[in-house]
């Protein structure tokens, strides 16, 4: 286990909210080991693998129609997880409170876990 530092944390986060606006393939993966785990509730998803987390990325590009903000903040670091609270606002689907853990092996995220609900 490698301790992350919280520039590394603010990169990664920077490069994730970059994928969510490009919707490109490659930004997406780039940011996910190859067996990483994405889980976010209450929606219970669960991608397993990074492909999966692409396609499912993919399938949620109308959730941006319209256009969308995301602020953030890095709350804490324990050891190679960091602890990350953000509000993303859609113009078509409201405003959503976020609290994810991120997890990383060498500056990918190896299992991402979010809470996410509506405000």
């Amino acid at each position: 286990m490698n301790a992350v530092t919280e520039p590394e944390v603010r990169a990664w986060v920077e490069r994730y909210v970059h994928a969510w606006k490009t919707q490109a393939e490659d930004d997406i993966a780039a940011l996910f080991t190859e067996d990483a785990e994405y889980h976010e509730w209450p929606y219970e998803t669960a991608w397993i693998g990074r492909a999966e987390i692409v396609r499912g990325w993919l399938d949620r590009r109308e959730w941006q129609e319209g256009g969308w903000d995301f602020e953030w903040a890095v709350l804490g670091i324990s050891g190679d997880t960091a602890a990350v609270g953000g509000t993303g606002t859609y113009r078509k689907l409201g405003t959503f409170a976020n609290l994810w853990t991120v997890t990383f092996d060498d500056g990918a995220c190896s299992v991402f876990r979010m809470w996410n609900n509506e405000v």
